[in-house]
């Protein structure tokens, strides 16, 4: 075996899946038996833990540790090293990509000669896709060690920051006296910078440790004077990133450091950059007093009032009224809270959805500026119009609107044509003002950490707007569907299609009258457009198709219908509590994965990523129906891996875990 890379997975987990896939992902043509993939987690599992245990459940060539003992990554390392077989170790991070065609690269290089130590071309890129170079200094990422190397000269990664600096140093100086010291300028790691940051990029004395390290690695080279052009690169450029030594710090960093007299240089320097930082926030303040100005005066004033501790503002579908997790949380609240007292936003377009005695506000209006000025809690699933100032004290939830299929957040920057006039800096400010982001499943919560990077709690709770498809009684279903018109004994089935960014107007791709006529008179028909088209699917009314698009609860027609029909809908997701069949029909899916990009390979066949029969043309829909295909054991085993993977934390109670986590539990 060639390679064994090893993968410290722990507090990664929106970026673990990909750095492992890089891994297992290498074209065949460089041979299964090249590289083996060790993922060392913490003994406290966790969801890097399961991410990784799922990726070796399907690859053998991937193995997970999950040594005693506090974590560390510089012992992850060590326990991954001693656990190796392959011929060349490589450290990549949880954060890291082993690029493309990057071992058969390694290999051709190393047919040419077995140097001791390889250093890999490698380059960055930020949240926004942007790559630049990669610096010079050597790190565990762009260096390749020879095994056998590595052992004999008893090389091991130190505990702390900076635990990378005296072997990675070692090894290079030992590799260059004995001649074996080679490069290759091909790029093949990639670093993929966090928003959010990590322990190495959070200001603080902990980045003192360099210092440490630099002198523990001159102890052990003889004072090595190959060392001092390093060090000071290193230190240099440890103090020019503003976000590891805090400003506070810098002198006695220098005095630590034992570089005085070049602190005078450094303050010029930081001054320079403190006038730049000052004129972009000069440019941001003039912007925002531009926004300030045509807000009401009313909310500047009602900025300078106190918090209301008893008022929660609500909002779901961009102000489209009473609707999913919210109104799940608001219901909850009403019941463990009643103190509490929640307000609506809705829009006037869409203000005769809300219910008979149910609070709200018309957005844009005086009550509403009032209300998101005051209102001490937030919660919503897609945002509060209007460009709102987030108080000191709000606490603002943002539940989303369904488990990502498509491409989400900053994922979506690879697809210009679908993000045409969207902004993705006020993606990213809006996500800065979250404080909890609840998620359905562990997919979900990797994805949200992911492409909405902000320092915000994750809520790893299910939906509760999923929490009557598990509490729901025969009778409310039976209530339910004759509510709908639907005779007693019928098979109803919900066509619950999703919207085409690349397509106007709701059309659908089968013929609803001419399937229930096929599928016989015991067959019904729901058929439900996307919220984005409006509040009608314009099917004919009568017969055994129901246009349901306008019904407001789309949990009721989920408890209705005994199997869904849908493509590429999250509602899928949310069905599939229901442990009912589920029928993709995905006629363009090539056009929509180029289009949109996904998370799940619906048409795979694979467990946990198919929720049941499929069907891509009209034809193929209606042998599945006819032959009863969506409801036979091969679907029927592909839903229990799908639910299992989607709906883990559904059980009836996730609305109450919220409420419990959000508010306070009585009046002060």
């Amino acid at each position: 075996m060639l390679l064994s890379v090893v993968v410290p997975a722990h507090r990664v987990q929106g970026y673990l899946r990909a750095a492992l896939e890089s891994v297992t992902g290498q074209s065949p043509g460089e041979g299964p038996q090249e590289v083996e993939l060790i993922a060392v987690g913490a003994p406290g599992g966790g969801p890097d833990l399961a991410i990784a245990r799922e990726a070796a459940g399907r690859d053998p060539r991937v193995r997970v540790l999950a040594p005693d003992g506090p974590w560390d990554v510089g012992g992850a390392r060590n326990a991954g090293a001693a656990a190796a077989r392959g011929a060349y170790l490589l450290f990549l991070d949880g954060d890291d990509l082993l690029l493309p065609g990057a071992v058969a690269e390694i290999s051709a290089r190393l047919a040419e000669d077995r140097p001791d130590v390889l250093s890999l071309g490698h380059d960055t890129v930020d949240w926004w896709g942007a790559v630049r170079p990669g610096d010079a200094l050597p790190a565990a990422r762009n260096q390749l060690f020879r095994r056998v190397f590595w052992e004999e000269h008893g090389l091991r990664f130190t505990e702390g920051p900076y635990g990378d600096v005296v072997p990675v140093h070692r090894a290079a100086l030992l590799a260059s006296d004995a001649g074996a010291h080679a490069s290759l300028d091909r790029i093949c790691v990639r670093h993929r910078l966090r928003r959010t940051g990590t322990s190495a990029t959070t200001p603080g004395r902990a980045h003192f440790a360099v210092i440490e390290a630099y002198a523990r690695l001159a102890a052990g080279t003889g004072g090595d004077p190959r060392i001092t052009a390093a060090r000071t690169a290193h230190l240099t450029a440890v103090l020019d990133d503003p976000g590891r030594i805090a400003p506070q710090d810098r002198a006695a960093f220098f005095r630590a450091a034992g570089l005085p007299g070049r602190y005078a240089a450094h303050r010029v320097r930081g001054a320079v950059r403190a006038g730049r930082t000052r004129a972009r926030a000069a440019a941001r303040a003039g912007r925002k007093s531009l926004r300030a100005r045509v807000m009401a005066a009313v909310y500047r004033a009602d900025l300078r009032r106190p918090l209301d501790p008893r008022l929660a503002v609500y909002g779901a579908y961009w102000n489209r009224g009473v609707a999913c997790n919210p109104a799940a949380v608001y219901a909850k609240a009403r019941e463990l809270v009643p103190h509490i007292r929640g307000v609506w936003v809705v829009s006037s377009r869409h203000r005769d959805r809300m219910p008979p005695g149910v609070p709200y506000v018309i957005e844009g209006s005086r009550a509403y500026w009032r209300t998101m000025a005051t209102a001490t809690y937030l919660v919503n699933n897609s945002s509060f119009p209007g460009g709102f100032t987030k108080r000191p004290g709000q606490v603002y939830l943002q539940t989303h609107h369904g488990t990502p299929l498509k491409t989400m957040g900053l994922d979506q920057l690879p697809y210009p044509a679908l993000t045409n006039g969207v902004s993705f800096e006020r993606i990213v400010a809006h996500t800065d003002q979250w404080d909890f982001s609840l998620s359905a499943n562990p997919h979900s919560t990797e994805t949200w950490d992911r492409v909405y990077p902000s320092s915000y709690e994750q809520l790893p709770y299910g939906y509760p707007r999923n929490d009557v498809l598990s509490t729901a009684t025969g009778e409310l279903t039976a209530k339910i569907r004759a509510g709908l018109g639907i005779a007693p004994g019928s098979t109803v089935f919900l066509y619950a299609p999703t919207h085409r960014d690349y397509r106007k107007g709701f059309v659908p791709r089968l013929d609803p009258e001419r399937l229930t006529r096929e599928l016989g008179p015991g067959c019904v028909l729901l058929v439900r457009a996307h919220y984005f088209y409006g509040r009608s699917a314009g099917t004919a009314p009568g017969g055994r198709v129901v246009d349901v698009t306008g019904h407001p609860s789309v949990e009721e027609l989920c408890l209705a219908a005994d199997a869904l029909i849908t493509d590429y809908s999250s509602l899928m997701f949310d069905y599939a509590c229901l442990d009912r069949p589920i029928i993709t029909y995905a006629p363009d899916w090539e056009a929509y994965r180029a289009a949109r990009g996904t998370y799940v390979d619906l048409l795979s066949g694979r467990p946990g990523d198919t929720p049941g029969a499929v069907a891509t043309t009209e034809d193929e829909l209606r042998e599945v129906l006819r032959s009863g295909a969506w409801k036979s054991p091969e679907a029927d085993a592909l839903r229990a891996a799908f639910r299992g993977r989607f709906c883990p934390w559904d059980d009836g109670h996730a609305a109450e875990r919220v409420v419990r986590r959000i508010f306070p539990a009585r009046a002060d």
